[in-house]
């Protein structure tokens, strides 16, 4: 006697959200604001909000968008060290840059909209971010040589002084981060402080970027770019130390217990 069978159902396929539903979830799945300086929190990450939305309607991955923030600052960077400082030039510096730094927000943004988050997005996004970094003040060291007419070679040290500061803070807020342990989850985040958004400013590198819209004029950039470097340098003393306390803080790791001596037979 034959057995029935009973079809089976192939497993619904999830509807695509539309533009204002993805930028619904995304609003719901932003990261914490704390230790975010206004611009993030009011520009940059709504634009990026943007950028997310509409790569989720084009079939994009969060690790092409990243590649896409990379052409974007990678671009502006190298206009930066090749062409001879201008008005024009200036404009268009910063747009690359600010859209290279809204499309690195979009990343992370799209990734938790799909659940696609992983370590090796993780990896690109922070390769990215270094190389964007060291590679922004190597561009002004060699405009500053090739395009710029100097009052001393002594302004050539003010790129190199920069770059290193900007690496540490980088380096240096990244593996605090990792080190510390995360909360529970379900815990309530933290209410973000508007005054140390207020602080946070010129330490926020979108706020950098609307520097080089002074490209136009070689007296104002260097002065500019002078003091953003010197703001910084006082903002690393404060974050190193502010770090250093916070791990020293935590509970010494304790070594693994020797393993159990196997039994003699």
């Amino acid at each position: 006697m034959a057995q029935s069978v009973t079809p089976t159902r192939a497993p619904a396929r999830r509807r695509p959200l539309g533009y204002g539903e993805a930028l619904g979830r995304l609003r719901d799945a932003q990261k914490s604001a704390k230790g975010v300086s206004l611009y993030s929190r009011y520009v940059n990450r709504p634009v990026g909000r943007l950028f997310a939305a509409t790569a989720y309607r084009l079939g994009l991955t969060p690790n092409q968008v990243t590649l896409l923030s990379a052409a974007f600052s990678g671009a502006g960077i190298a206009a930066l060290a090749l062409a001879a400082p201008s008005w024009p030039l200036a404009v268009a510096v910063y747009a690359a840059l600010a859209l290279g730094f809204a499309l690195d927000s979009a990343d992370g943004q799209l990734a938790r909209l799909l659940g696609a988050g992983g370590p090796a997005g993780e990896w690109l996004d922070h390769v990215v971010d270094c190389a964007k970094i060291t590679a922004l003040h190597a561009a002004v060291l060699i405009t500053f040589h090739q395009h710029f007419d100097l009052p001393g070679d002594g302004w050539l040290l003010l790129p190199l002084g920069f770059q290193l500061t900007a690496v540490l803070v980088f380096f240096g807020g990244l593996l605090t981060d990792k080190l510390t342990p995360k909360p529970p989850p379900g815990q309530p985040a933290p209410t973000p402080s508007r005054l140390r958004a207020v602080a946070l400013l010129p330490a926020d590198y979108g706020v950098l970027c609307a520097v080089f819209l002074l490209l136009g004029s070689q007296s104002a950039f260097r002065w500019a770019y002078a003091a953003f470097f010197a703001v910084h340098a006082l903002f690393l003393l404060a974050f190193l130390t502010k770090w250093f306390r916070q791990l020293r803080a935590l509970p010494a790791s304790r070594p693994p217990a020797p393993a159990a001596p196997a039994p003699v037979r």
